[in-house]
């Protein structure tokens, strides 16, 4: 049995006891990356942790760390809830377009040229507020700005667009990027549209949202409190800070304002400079921690540890599988196949597989060499292909696993976090399934691309 096949094997286990027992698969994940990583590794005990720990995704755990830090502060001083109210107020009230507001938006920004992870960084935390403050499942939410951030994501002057296309380039296989990001666009929309129904869309129909319960200038509390009646606070996991039950918020005062202008900062400095959101962040947080320390002492407490520990630990243990060449004879294996037709078709899975749980953006750029034996016969059409597998690796970012899905279970609340995980574990790994079948029929057995 080889190390490769051992690599699968342990991931299999480590998701069958993390399903059958309470335990966190990150913790789980992180002994698999110790065992193997003892096996594969030369040198000495410390030689050894550090090739472990060479795959530790500490961007990753930064961002999803200050992130959730900084919006922890934002809901502790009732910034979130405002904007909660002015974006209802933008609809009029009607809580059917909440949703596609947030898809709309994250797709902007994508397209516009931001980090998909970047984007839904920013967004996730707004959107699954109002989604808390109006009844909407979070998990419709949560995928309304996933599969919105992914439709802009290929865009040509996008991230995964411009790392597709230049990879495309440099193989010297026939591209086009504008049927590349239709193709994704389109795509994702469509699978927003099922994905609205089948988790509780049509029930938002005719719903309005309700403005009675607006508190009075005068219950507002002075220094950032949501409200002098009430003096609980809500961090990033919405367990609360203290007692008492929240007041609507719809006025600003110092706190909020300047947690508005940090927030500005965090999203011009990650979307118009591509400077790092968890840096970013955690700046920001810090910042306005220092302006009022005794009323955000309790943040970083609210900070999704739990998350962050399963994301990291399942992103280590796949690292060091991409490190000791397992996704690399996986590709290559199938690169081997006499068939190109079926050959795509597989390509296409394990960039869904792998994409459930690593970075999309590593995985179009090494899957995409792979398929140049299969292209450059020019039996099966280029660009169809490369589509289909752009599509497959990014629509399955809504895995738990994925930046993006983490992301989402980060900021959902306490009480409906676990829920939410499980919704997105089951709805990731159907796209590991279902996006290689459906982009493949589409796009690469009819030939015409």
């Amino acid at each position: 049995m080889t190390i490769h096949v051992v690599s699968i094997l342990l991931l299999v286990v480590a998701f069958v006891i993390a399903t059958l027992l309470p335990i966190n698969l990150g913790a789980i994940a992180l002994v698999a990356a110790f065992i193997i990583g003892s096996i594969v590794l030369e040198g000495t005990p410390d030689d050894i942790a550090d090739g472990i720990f060479a795959g530790f995704p500490g961007g990753l755990f930064v961002t999803l760390a200050g992130v959730t830090f900084l919006f922890a502060i934002a809901r502790a001083n009732g910034t979130v809830d405002w904007l909660v109210h002015k974006a209802v107020r933008s609809v009029r009230g009607r809580i059917v377009f909440i949703p596609w507001i947030m898809f709309a938006v994250t797709a902007v920004l994508t397209a516009a040229g931001s980090v998909v992870p970047a984007a839904v960084a920013i967004i996730a935390p707004v959107g699954l507020s109002l989604a808390v403050r109006h009844r909407i499942n979070p998990v419709l939410m949560g995928l309304s700005i996933i599969n919105g951030a992914t439709a802009g994501g290929f865009s040509p002057i996008s991230i995964f667009g411009g790392i597709t296309n230049g990879v495309v380039a440099e193989a010297g296989l026939p591209g086009n990027p504008l049927i590349l990001f239709l193709g994704s666009l389109i795509f994702n929309i469509l699978l927003n549209v099922v994905m609205f129904f089948l988790f509780g869309g049509r029930e938002l129909f005719g719903r309005v949202a309700e403005h009675a319960a607006v508190a009075p200038a005068h219950e507002v509390a002075p220094g950032g409190g949501p409200g002098a009646a009430s003096s609980r606070t809500t961090g990033a996991t919405g367990a609360g800070f203290t007692d008492g039950e929240p007041a609507p918020v719809t006025t600003l005062d110092l706190n909020r304002s300047l947690t508005l202008v940090a927030l500005l900062g965090v999203a011009v400095g990650a979307l118009g400079f591509q400077l790092d959101v968890g840096l970013l962040a955690v700046t920001a947080a810090v910042l306005l921690s220092l302006v009022a320390p005794n009323a955000y002492k309790g943040a970083v407490a609210q900070v999704a540890w739990p998350t962050v520990l399963l994301v990291c630990g399942v992103a280590t243990y796949v690292n060091l599988m991409e490190e000791n060449g397992t996704i690399d004879v996986l590709g290559e294996g199938v690169a081997a196949i006499g068939s190109p037709v079926i050959a795509a078709l597989l390509i296409c899975f394990i960039g869904a597989v792998v994409s459930a749980f690593a970075s999309t953006t590593g995985i179009l750029a090494a899957l995409i060499p792979l398929a140049v034996p299969l292209l450059l016969g020019g039996q099966i059409g280029a660009v169809g292909v490369i589509t289909a597998l752009a599509i497959s690796s990014s629509v399955v970012d809504s895995s738990p696993y994925s930046t993006s899905g983490a992301l989402t279970v980060a900021n959902s609340p306490e009480e409906h976090r676990d829920y939410v995980y499980r919704r997105l574990l089951q709805w990731g790994m159907a796209m590991v399934v279902v996006a290689p079948i459906v982009t493949w029929i589409l796009l690469v057995l009819p030939g015409w691309l």
